[in-house]
């Protein structure tokens, strides 16, 4: 039930809807003796998109479930104020209003509007009223590199401006060399920054070496206070997988069997077609049950992946693929 008092932006925040994880203290002995069989992994992940198969009115249905829980973002170093404002827009109306009347569907709005902490005013403004929350990618973004006070700083500030969500990343060295205390003390500073902003731990999993870090590297920022974790920054070279995926919603998993706090989950980076959004959501429904294919603990981290899912509406509708320019973007 939602808790009385809470402005309409909070409405996607897991604290709404779930007790918010407090973190726990470090547990080694649970952190090292998380274990990956990359093969078996592998064989999983390669049977996921020919196992479960939507079509017609289903398929639909599920394509505008997965809008709802998209971090539309812009994260480009040419971002102005105006590709902002349109951006905003797109997440107030991502389907053509003809298409829902079409499908009987009434008014529904992304997850969330992600940007660099400068366009966060800008985006809070366009989204007045709106339900729809601002994430900010905080942190020294995307490297994470930056001295922890001034990433701590940049935290400060994104909340200040507005923010509502803060997607961090975290220093990748620490996992490398299995410093897991030190990535446990940052993440949990990077946590008390953040205050009543919900956090999404960014692993940058692409750069962390093996499933097996990624499994230590999830279960140590969920243990610090995470609220999501979260694949990648959309920047490296490897984004989003479903192997990656696999290891992560387990390790989410096993945190809830073990405290009964549900930690929320991102794949960002790579995930740009209709059909993959449906792998995806295919996968956390086997993994994680129902209760985690809503926004307050599933998003995608994406921008092109909406353009993709109303075009094959429009097909739904019409029986006709459509040109890309007919749903404009930023």
């Amino acid at each position: 039930m939602r808790e009385v008092g809470r402005d309409d932006t909070d409405a996607h925040l897991p604290q709404v809807h779930e007790a918010r994880n407090p973190g726990m203290a470090l547990d080694l002995d649970w952190v090292m003796s998380a274990r990956a069989n990359t093969s078996a992994i592998e064989r999983r992940a390669a049977t996921l998109p020919g196992r479960r198969s939507v079509k017609k009115d289903y398929q639909a249905a599920w394509l505008l479930k997965a809008i709802t829980l998209i971090d539309l973002t812009t994260l480009a170093g040419d971002d102005t104020a105006g590709r902002v404002r349109r951006l905003c827009a797109k997440a107030r109306q991502p389907v053509r209003q003809d298409l829902l009347d079409a499908m009987g569907m009434g008014p529904i709005h992304t997850g969330a509007v992600c940007v660099y902490h400068d366009m966060v005013p800008t985006a809070v403004a366009a989204l007045d009223g709106t339900g729809i929350p601002v994430a900010a990618v905080s942190t020294g973004f995307p490297a994470g590199l930056s001295p922890l006070p001034l990433r701590l700083a940049e935290i400060g500030e994104s909340v200040k401006a507005g923010a509502r969500e803060i997607d961090i990343v975290i220093s990748r060295r620490h996992v490398l060399t299995g410093n897991w205390q030190a990535l446990y003390d940052e993440m949990k500073a990077m946590r008390e920054a953040c205050g009543d902003a919900h956090v999404k731990a960014i692993l940058a999993t692409g750069e962390l070496g093996s499933l097996r870090n990624v499994a230590r590297a999830s279960l140590v920022c969920m243990m610090a206070g995470a609220d999501f974790i979260k694949t990648s920054t959309g920047k490296e070279s490897v984004n989003a997988t479903l192997p990656v995926s696999l290891v992560m919603i387990r390790a989410l998993r096993d945190y809830f069997d073990e405290t009964g706090y549900r930690i929320g989950y991102k794949p960002a980076g790579g995930i740009s077609k209709a059909k993959d959004a449906l792998t995806y959501l295919a996968l956390i429904k086997d993994e994680l049950g129902n209760r985690w294919l809503q926004p307050d603990l599933f998003r995608f981290g994406a921008s092109s992946l909406l353009g993709d899912i109303e075009r094959q509406l429009e097909h739904h509708v019409t029986g006709r693929y459509s040109a890309s320019y007919r749903h404009a973007m930023a």
